[in-house]
Formats: structure tokens, C-alpha cells, sequence
């Protein structure tokens, strides 16, 4: 999707803080941060978000639950835990539209909802 800028960043055409890459799944810093870390991990498949993602999808949508797994316990947030949050559509706060997780951490995050 050209105009979709999480597309420019998975492809490299917009520069990040990539955390992780692999030939389906790309992730990289917030510049927006709302906890120490803050990482988005999307799928380099184009999903403008969950509802558009059907039975097919669902390897993928395991392999990002996965990966955010793994990137939580690189970045040391395994012990003292993380939030998954995945905003659907403009009334559950989804800014970009391509289907993304952001995972959370660093501090305490009970009573919040990013």
C-alpha cells in the first residue's frame, strides 16, 4: 500500500529504530513513546487492522503475538512484565491504519489503557 506509512517504514523507505526483521514481521520503536519501551510490531503484509484480517491471517496474527513475546524478552521485560494492546479502527484509537501491536513496558502500567 503506497500510501500507508508503516508500509514506507517496513520497506526501509522511511528510516526507524528497528528492533527486529524477518521476511513477515517488522518492528521498531514508537517515536511517541507512552512507557520506556514502547515498540510497534506490525506485519509487512498490508492489513488496514484486525477486522481486515480473516481465517487465513490467522498464522500471521500468531507469529506477531509471538514475536512480541520474544521482543519483550530481549528488551528484559519478561520479569517484570508488558502490555500487547491492539487498537482496531478510529472509536478503539487506531491512528495508523495497518494492523499493528504495540507493546509496552519499563514501568508500571496497572489502571492503563494506551
Amino acid at each position: 500500500m503506497e500510501d500507508c506509512i508503516f508500509c514506507k517504514i517496513a520497506s526501509g523507505l522511511i528510516p526507524s529504530q528497528k528492533v527486529f526483521e524477518d521476511e513477515n514481521v517488522f518492528a521498531f520503536r514508537d517515536i511517541q513513546p507512552m512507557a520506556p519501551t514502547h515498540i510497534l510490531i506490525i506485519p509487512k503484509v498490508h492489513h488496514a487492522n484486525l477486522t481486515a484480517m480473516d481465517k487465513a491471517d490467522q498464522t500471521l496474527g500468531g507469529t506477531l503475538l509471538h514475536m512480541a513475546n520474544i521482543i519483550a524478552q530481549q528488551e528484559n521485560l519478561d520479569n517484570d512484565g508488558y502490555r500487547i494492546a491492539i487498537n482496531c479502527g478510529p472509536w478503539g484509537g487506531q491512528v495508523v491504519q495497518h494492523v499493528h501491536l504495540h507493546l509496552l513496558g519499563g514501568r508500571e502500567l496497572a489502571g492503563e489503557l494506551g
